[in-house]
């Protein structure tokens, strides 16, 4: 979930295959793990011929320092392992047990969690939020009424792609609860159950739901119900403050400068849409899990079959483009969202898979039922063509089809899609006439401004020059460039962010301020950076 959360080589997942917290999780750390279902199987009859040179060769060609792989068939673990290093420039090994942030692959834990509750009778899949979080609210009265738990999970509530994410990431300092209240400001783009739409935040009103229904926190109930019962002995429900000495990947993000390493994202507001940490150890035990419908090692059930089979049968409809050219194998003929999951096909057959992406991790989980067979790809830099390329080489080795070279497709579409936001820019800039100036001077610009779902943002003057402060989101930062007439374009102290964003101003006839809007510079900024979003009205002084 998050930064939500996913970058041009993300985007390129979602519309291809499916796509944004600190200490230790209590409890489920001291317990045993669970033993593999079976015996480990010959690792030569699934991967395929020289995987850890395939591996080392993806990490090098997309520079990824580290991954955790887990690959299970039939019910065994085949492949439990770490690749490369934890953070560049040190030796620590990246191992089985190595954690890695796996962002959006949280949410069929949330998922899980309520249909554990609905087990229960705790819980109806079909019964309004209200029920339950009798304060929720969205901007549309029907919507509120009719919206159900189900309903939090699908994408489907009428929300904008990534709708109120900036309430949630970069860290803000509201809290869980305040971000959902915000939710009534937020308006709808499309009517209720009409449309697809990526979010995050509804996730997060699923966790206080958890919350309110158990009396227990989504970290505490995921963590013993969950990770504890599945034998996840390392895998942790929020990410850490204090990583000294503790086996994690350190983030890494491929910047202007090459690829360096990233603090550790210390959010726990999205820990229900993406806050676990887990290994390939872990992640291989809980493929078994839904591979085996809901069975554990030792012969006891998370969840009954049903549940299982309901978390993976698609609820709303995803449209389905035409991949490029070079991923021609990948054109789907179905692709919806279920439970926390995403549910498309492959060569004819299901695919049950989610990606995941958090500032400096990317990961994918995919599983193929019919062949029970589930691959799992944790890295510690953000790109998907890297866990894409050795996902697809497994499945096909797997269903038996002439070997592809992934790695060489990847780039081949990656390069494109980097010369088309080349050129998208270079004809952004083509159009700027600069001689325009701005009507007013700059100190007139410069004052609070508010927007009724994200809240106050400032701009100031410093040396001469305008800077903008989102007030409750401490990281975002940025001086402003003019552009052209009311416009300037707003560039973050903090490059990682890769989010400058255009600011417009609207004058009314007296040259007063009315309104401030913004749009991101780049068409790869990813989603999560909903500021198109924003109605900037400015404070009465």
């Amino acid at each position: 979930m998050k930064k939500t959360i996913a970058l041009l080589a993300l985007a390129l997942t979602i519309a291809l295959a499916g796509t944004v917290s600190s200490i230790a999780a209590p409890a489920q750390t001291a317990a045993k793990p669970a033993a593999p279902a079976k015996a480990a199987a010959a690792p030569a009859a699934v991967l395929p011929p020289g995987f850890d040179a395939l591996v080392a060769k993806s990490l090098k060609t997309f520079g990824v320092p580290g991954m955790g792989i887990a690959v299970v068939k039939d019910g065994r673990v085949v492949l439990a392992k770490g690749y490369g290093v934890r953070k560049l420039g040190e030796p620590a090994p990246v191992d089985a047990r190595t954690l890695f942030g796996i962002a959006s692959n949280t949410k069929v834990f949330t998922a899980t969690a309520l249909a554990l509750l609905v087990e229960e009778g705790k819980l109806e899949w079909d019964a309004p939020v209200t029920r339950y979080l009798r304060w929720f609210q969205l901007s549309d009265p029907y919507v509120t009424r009719e919206l159900t738990v189900r309903d939090l999970l699908v994408h489907r509530s009428g929300l904008g792609l990534g709708a109120g994410d900036l309430l949630l990431f970069p860290e803000t300092t509201y809290g869980r609860r305040e971000i959902v209240e915000r939710l009534r400001e937020v308006p709808l783009a499309t009517s209720f159950r009409s449309a697809y739409a990526y979010d995050n935040v509804l996730y997060v009103a699923a966790g206080e739901l958890i919350e309110a229904v158990s009396g227990r926190t989504w970290e505490d109930f995921v963590a013993e119900r969950i990770l504890k019962r599945v034998g996840m002995a390392s895998s942790r429900t929020r990410h850490t403050a204090d990583t000294a000495g503790m086996n994690v990947a350190i983030p890494h993000a491929d910047l202007e400068t090459g690829v360096i390493p990233q603090p550790i994202d210390e959010n726990d507001n999205m820990n229900a849409a993406g806050g676990i940490l887990s290994c390939a150890e872990d992640m291989a035990r809980w493929m078994l899990v839904h591979l085996e419908e809901g069975k554990l090692a030792d012969g006891t059930r998370l969840v009954s079959e049903r549940i299982v089979r309901e978390l993976a049968t698609i609820v709303t409809p995803i449209p389905i483009g035409t991949p490029p050219p070079e991923l021609a194998a990948q054109r789907m003929n179905f692709n919806g969202y279920a439970l926390g999951l995403r549910i498309n096909d492959y060569r004819g057959k299901k695919i049950v898979n989610h990606t995941g992406g958090l500032t400096g991790y990317v990961s994918r989980v995919l599983m193929v039922p019919e062949l029970e067979l589930g691959i799992a790809v944790l890295t510690n830099q953000e790109s998907s063509d890297a866990y894409n390329s050795l996902i697809y080489a497994v499945v096909d080795q797997a269903m038996g089809v002439p070997p592809t070279d992934w790695m060489a497709a990847y780039l081949k579409v990656q390069a494109r899609g980097q010369a088309s936001v080349d050129e998208a820019l270079k004809k952004a800039a083509g159009r700027r006439d600069a001689s325009l100036k701005p009507s007013l001077p700059l100190e007139a610009y410069a004052r609070a401004y508010t927007d009724a779902w994200y809240g106050p943002i400032v701009i100031g003057v410093e040396g001469g020059k305008l800077v903008m402060s989102f007030a409750r989101t401490p990281g975002m930062v940025g001086d402003m460039e003019h552009w052209s007439r009311e416009t300037f374009v707003v560039r973050w102290r903090d490059r990682e962010l890769r989010a400058d964003a255009y600011v417009t101003f609207a004058l009314d006839p007296d040259g007063e301020i009315v309104e401030a809007r913004m749009k991101a510079v780049s068409p790869a900024t990813d989603f999560s950076y909903d500021f198109h979003d924003l109605r900037l009205r400015p404070e009465k002084k």
